[in-house]
């Protein structure tokens, strides 16, 4: 048992530190001993997905859920992988996160899940512990990978207060902390203050607090969104000339729109 529980160990420790050709061989290692270990499946699907090899992952997840037929986290992995698959996607293979990355720091640090969410083809290839960017667009502050793509947006109370920060100078550096199909959580860090911002706290817990001081601090006006950007009308244009399939790929859920519009 002692041998096993060493196994056990090297393998989680291998995973941290993004050691995934040795965090393969050690769970391979273990499987070997306990053909029904769920994690050690699981953490072999992982490790094939970081390294990119997909048809391994789906093989391990695969053999995971013959193990745990209800198992949540096995069927949205393989989701994903059926997403990649289908557009011959590369998965990112993010750096090892830091233990230290997602501590909370109070009015420093905000954790928020993403609202509007981006396609399925690009939430798929986030990854946790992945650098992501704040992109403002006047009334909406967006998330949007290093090569551009949209992940999603922050609420909207974060996004005013954001978005003042932003524009007189402040610094915020963003990491993806959960990612699925469905839903993205962020952790927000600030990094440097503006001179005009420097006795307003970041993220206090009403977020609203001193945002009409903020706002004629920094000379803020209440202007509309460029013309240029893509309205929800137009969304639902677009997509009355798509497929069921291509539907899935738009920042929103085409039949939830198509109900409201029968009420």
């Amino acid at each position: 048992m002692k041998d096993f529980s060493a196994l056990e160990k090297q393998a989680i420790n291998n995973a941290m530190n993004g050691q995934w050709t040795e965090a393969i061989k050690f769970n391979e290692n273990i499987i070997k001993i306990d053909k029904k270990n769920i994690e050690a499946f699981l953490r072999l699907g992982f490790a094939y997905l970081q390294t990119n090899k997909i048809k391994k992952a789906k093989q391990y997840y695969l053999q995971a859920l013959k193990i745990q037929p209800n198992n949540i986290f096995v069927k949205k992995n393989l989701e994903k992988i059926k997403i990649l698959e289908s557009k011959k996607l590369t998965y990112l293979n993010a750096p090892p996160v830091d233990p230290l990355l997602f501590v909370d720091i109070p009015g420093k640090t905000k954790t928020v899940s993403l609202v509007n969410c981006g396609p399925k083809n690009v939430l798929a290839k986030l990854a946790v512990g992945q650098k992501v960017f704040l992109i403002n667009k006047k009334r909406r502050v967006e998330i949007r990978t290093e090569n551009k793509e949209y992940a999603g947006c922050l609420p909207d109370d974060l996004s005013k207060r954001l978005a003042i920060f932003i524009k007189n100078g402040g610094i915020f550096s963003v990491y993806i902390k959960e990612t699925s199909l469905k839903h993205t959580i962020v952790l927000i860090k600030e990094e440097k203050k503006g001179a005009k911002m420097i006795k307003y706290i970041a993220f206090p817990s009403d977020l609203g607090v001193n945002l009409s001081q903020m706002e004629n601090s920094s000379g803020e006006e209440n202007n509309e969104e460029d013309s240029e950007e893509i309205s929800l009308l137009d969304l639902e244009k677009l997509a009355e000339n798509l497929n069921n399939e291509e539907k899935d790929y738009l920042p929103f859920d085409h039949e939830e729109k198509n109900e409201e519009g029968e009420e």
